[in-house]
């Protein structure tokens, strides 16, 4: 089993920046890859950037390509996703997922990642 923590939401104006952390616990050594998804108000969650656990190799979403960096501390067992010049679009509850299968990262599919954590609500005003 791996826990997951995500924290660093908050309220932000546009083109602020926040800096997202997610805490990985357990068996973190089965881990392959950590991904960060969104989901808006009345909108189907999505998927916002990803990073190999080993590799580092990384993927991005379109809308958040030369915006957001997804970073990791592999000592620490932690993940990060850097969000600068937000946009009000940005606005939703982020989740940092992790997953054991070996499929490539630009994959993008919520249903590979079988750990998820709590959410953390970021709101960009305008």
């Amino acid at each position: 089993q791996v826990q997951l923590v995500d924290a660093g939401g908050g309220l932000v104006q546009a083109g602020g920046s926040l800096r997202l952390s997610c805490t990985a616990s357990g068996r973190t050594s089965s881990v392959y890859a950590v991904g960060w998804f969104r989901r808006a108000p009345g909108k189907e969650r999505e998927f916002v950037a990803a990073i190999n656990w080993n590799g580092g190799a990384t993927d991005y979403a379109d809308s958040v390509a030369g915006r957001f960096t997804i970073s990791r501390d592999n000592i620490n067992n932690m993940v990060y996703l850097q969000m600068n010049s937000l946009k009000p679009e940005d606005t939703a509850v982020y989740y940092c997922a992790a997953r054991t299968s070996q499929f490539t990262i630009y994959r993008r599919r919520a249903s590979d990642y079988n750990y998820w954590g709590q959410g953390t609500q970021v709101t960009v005003s305008s």
